[in-house]
């Protein structure tokens, strides 16, 4: 006899149905994540604090917001967003030492459980630095003698795949003192002079990285980072307010956080140009492929279609501190895609 055909469903539905439960255990198990709002802050490991921050104060006029210890804090426009610097002394290797992010309702108990989910593991013992190596993380308590709260001020860190160094924090942070870093100073300190250019905000930092897809999954996975766009192959990842990351493949160096950008109201190229110039940061002229820009230094690099830019290239301002850590400067509007300011991007 032949089955009929609900006979036949029915069967089919039966046997497929372990399959179904197991697959709507699997979706209900969906690992938490780390939902990013903004970007906080930068901390630049320098040669020499003191030259360090004459130097943004007196490019940018940024003023000071808290200290830990003796070194300041400089406010970035008018929010918590903030740069800071870590004196390495004259044998360190300068650049970028880690970034921040910002997240609601921060924890450490509660950020420290959803980056476990991730693979993430506590550090044990004093070896892989700050976060303890890549896939690691390790939480300080700032002491009230470095500015932070009387018990301390929670600051949780976490290496990436590639040990790159991320610090996350509690969307209220200034790195001031209380208990989520918070309280900063009422009015900041002001700068000893108005500086020749103000920035407005953090736009993004570029990561380089040994693998790309990776890394791109690792920071969507647990940050929740939606795709803002493209330049060519290499994706950027929404990070709030038209701010982003860059995943950029590393080729033969080794990973880093190569650069971090700043915004600025009403971008021009030539004026910024004079502007740098007037402090004493020259044009660079022609580089040679793969030789590192030296300190106080700036150029343009035109940005093509073939990498997300406009018609005629995008333009994209850079220039070397003191140290030779690599700045960029954009628009207010920049996002990291095409158009003349680099305003336009599809989420792609």
């Amino acid at each position: 006899m032949i089955p009929s055909m609900s006979n036949l469903t029915r069967r089919t539905l039966l046997k497929a149905l372990p399959a179904m439960v197991a697959a709507t255990r699997l979706m209900g198990q969906k690992k938490p994540q780390l939902p990013v709002k903004a970007l906080s802050h930068a901390t630049l490991t320098v040669t020499d604090v003191k030259r360090s921050t004459e130097f943004y104060q007196g490019l940018f006029g940024m003023g000071i917001t808290a200290r830990q210890g003796a070194a300041p804090s400089l406010q970035i426009g008018n929010g918590v967003q903030f740069l800071f610097f870590a004196g390495g002394g004259a044998n360190a290797k300068p650049g970028i030492n880690h970034y921040c992010m910002a997240i609601d309702n921060f924890s450490v108990d509660g950020t420290a459980k959803v980056v476990s989910e991730h693979g993430i593991a506590k550090a044990d013992g004093p070896a892989g630095g700050m976060t303890g190596g890549a896939m690691k993380y390790r939480v300080r308590m700032r002491p009230e003698a470095q500015g932070g709260a009387k018990n301390g001020t929670a600051e949780f860190y976490l290496g990436d795949p590639d040990g790159l160094a991320v610090q996350i924090q509690d969307t209220k942070y200034c790195g001031g003192g209380g208990e989520l870093g918070e309280i900063c100073y009422a009015k900041p300190e002001p700068a000893p002079t108005k500086g020749l250019l103000q920035i407005d905000n953090l736009s993004h930092f570029t990561l380089f990285v040994s693998d790309v897809a990776r890394t791109q999954a690792f920071y969507q996975d647990l940050f929740a980072l939606p795709m803002q766009g493209h330049q060519g192959a290499t994706p950027m990842l929404g990070t709030g307010d038209r701010s982003f990351l860059t995943i950029a493949a590393s080729g033969n160096r080794p990973p880093e956080i190569n650069h971090l950008c700043f915004r600025m109201k009403d971008f021009n190229q030539e004026k910024v140009l004079k502007a740098l110039a007037d402090y004493g940061i020259s044009a660079r002229g022609d580089a040679a492929p793969g030789v590192a820009t030296p300190p106080l230094k700036s150029y343009v690099s035109m940005r093509m279609p073939n990498r997300g830019g406009a018609p005629n290239g995008t333009p994209e301002l850079y220039f070397t501190d003191p140290d030779g850590i690599l700045i960029q400067l954009q628009d207010m509007s920049y996002c990291g895609g095409g158009g003349a300011l680099g305003e336009t991007c599809d989420g792609k």
